[in-house]
């Protein structure tokens, strides 16, 4: 299997594919473009919104706004208008601290990482945005956060933190949204893992930067599946599409010399049946827009 080019683009550094099942689009982000993007592969359109600063994550709310990782801190955007409420910063007084990637787990509780511009020391966090507004840090010691995800069972969350090319998995209690028990779940010494998204039979698929593939591990960290990339800087990977039968990865031309972005898709997002299918991501639970507005 090879991954092939599903939709043309040139992000710089696309990031956060979102699979919604209710609107069949995916969302993506272009972390240095400051770009949310939303495209429809039933008709080929890929609308594009302006952010006032470099965006990790997109997760669509159950109404109709989105909640993102922003520079700023985690923040509601209203597509409609456009206009974007910043709601909470783990460090306001340190502006090189920024969300990366982020996404719900089975509960729809939002969990979003955060790196230091730098990306070298262990300064960085996996935050959780608690019901009440706030943000609880529940694993600290990072350096670069990555792709998060959860067994199907909701009974596992995986976690990458790409500086020691390391995922972690934690035992997880989806009643509190408590992990513990962290332990090594992969390790990769020749490239960066980076995105990741787990099947409906456990499979866990982590986009390998600077390594040109996906790889899909099974629950016990082996590996099952390589799927080869056109591209060397595949980012993360999503389930999407009738039945979430296609898996979506992302991918970055930041870094890369001139003759390779021209002579390659970088930058676009790619697409390979693999066989297996997804499992529906849960919007956030938490507060929308309108209800975000309306309290004094």
């Amino acid at each position: 299997m090879k991954l092939t080019v599903a939709l043309r683009a040139i992000d710089e550094l696309g990031e956060g594919p979102w699979w919604s099942v209710a609107d069949q689009c995916l969302w993506r982000v272009d972390i240095h473009g400051c770009l949310l993007h939303r495209w429809r592969p039933s008709d080929g359109n890929d609308e594009t919104y302006s952010l006032p600063g470099a965006v990790g994550f997109a997760v669509p709310t159950a109404g109709k706004s989105l909640v993102l990782g922003l520079r700023q801190g985690i923040a509601l955007f209203d597509p409609a208008d456009r206009s974007v409420d910043v709601l909470v910063h783990p460090a306001p007084n340190r502006p090189e601290i920024r969300f990366n990637d982020g996404k719900t787990d089975r509960a729809g509780r939002l969990w979003g990482g955060t790196l230091t511009d730098d990306e070298r020391e262990p300064t960085a966090a996996l935050h959780r945005l608690e019901d009440d507004g706030s943000l609880a840090t529940v694993v600290d010691g990072i350096v670069v956060s990555n792709g998060l995800g959860w067994s199907p069972d909701g009974l596992t969350m995986y976690y990458t933190d790409s500086g020691p090319q390391t995922i972690w998995a934690f035992d997880f209690d989806p009643e509190t949204g408590e992990p513990a028990n962290r332990r090594v779940f992969a390790t990769d010494t020749d490239h960066y893992p980076d995105g990741l998204t787990v099947d409906a039979e456990g499979g866990v698929w982590s986009a390998k930067w600077g390594g040109s593939r996906v790889v899909r591990y099974e629950a016990d960290g082996s590996i099952s599946a390589v799927i080869e990339s056109p591209v060397s800087r595949p980012t993360s990977c999503m389930f999407g599409g009738p039945g979430l039968a296609t898996l979506y990865v992302t991918s970055a031309r930041v870094g890369l010399d001139s003759d390779e972005v021209r002579q390659t898709p970088a930058g676009s997002v790619l697409a390979v049946e693999p066989g297996v299918v997804g499992i529906p991501e849960v919007p956030w639970r938490g507060i929308d827009r309108a209800a975000a507005t309306a309290q004094p």
